[in-house]
C-alpha cells in the first residue's frame, strides 16, 4: 500500500486556498504537508469561507500556487494518487497547474486517481461524504481542514 492522500480546500472555484497531503509507503504514513495558499487576487467566495473558514486575512501573506506546486509535485509526480471524490481534487490541482501554464502531464499521475468516495460507495455505505465515512470507520476528522481531510482519506484508503 503506497499512495498518496490529497485534499484541498478552495477560495473561489478551483482556486484552492490550502493543501493537505499525506504520503504513505508500504502502509505508513511517511511524510505529511500542508500549507495555506493565496488564491488569485486572494478573493473567496462566502461560501467556501464558511465550509472551511479559511478567510482572506489568513492567506494575505501566504505563497501562490506556482510557488507551492514545487512541494505539492514532488509529492505526487508518478504516484498513485487517492482523493475523496477525487475529480474534485483532481479538478482543482489541473485546473490550477493550467492557470499558471503548468503541465499536468509532467506529473505522470493516472487520468483518474483512485477514489475513497467510489470505494465505499460499492461497499454499500451511504451517504459517503467524508464525514459519514469516518464516522461508520471510526476515524478522528476535523472536518475541511486540509491536513485533516487527507489523513482521513488515506486511512480510509487503507482500510477498504
Amino acid at each position: 500500500m503506497t499512495f498518496t492522500a490529497i485534499d484541498f480546500e478552495t477560495a473561489t472555484a478551483f482556486h484552492p486556498c490550502s493543501v493537505g497531503i499525506v504520503t504513505v509507503e508500504n502502509g505508513i504514513v511517511v511524510d505529511e504537508f500542508v500549507t495555506l495558499i493565496q488564491p488569485p487576487d486572494n478573493l473567496y467566495s462566502a461560501f467556501t469561507i464558511q465550509v472551511h473558514g479559511i478567510y482572506p486575512s489568513d492567506t494575505a501573506r501566504a505563497k501562490n500556487f506556482l510557488e507551492v506546486f514545487p512541494e505539492i509535485q514532488k509529492r505526487l509526480q508518478n504516484r498513485t494518487i487517492v482523493a475523496h471524490n477525487e475529480s474534485f481534487d483532481r479538478n482543482v490541482l489541473a485546473k490550477s497547474m493550467a492557470y499558471y501554464g503548468l503541465d499536468y502531464a509532467t506529473l505522470n499521475i493516472a487520468p483518474r486517481w483512485e477514489c475513497t468516495v467510489r470505494i465505499y460507495k460499492s461497499k454499500g455505505l451511504k451517504p459517503t461524504k467524508l464525514s459519514d465515512c469516518c464516522r461508520a470507520m471510526n476515524i478522528t476528522l476535523n472536518h475541511h481542514e486540509a491536513l485533516s481531510d487527507a489523513r482521513a482519506c488515506a486511512q480510509l484508503y487503507l482500510m477498504r
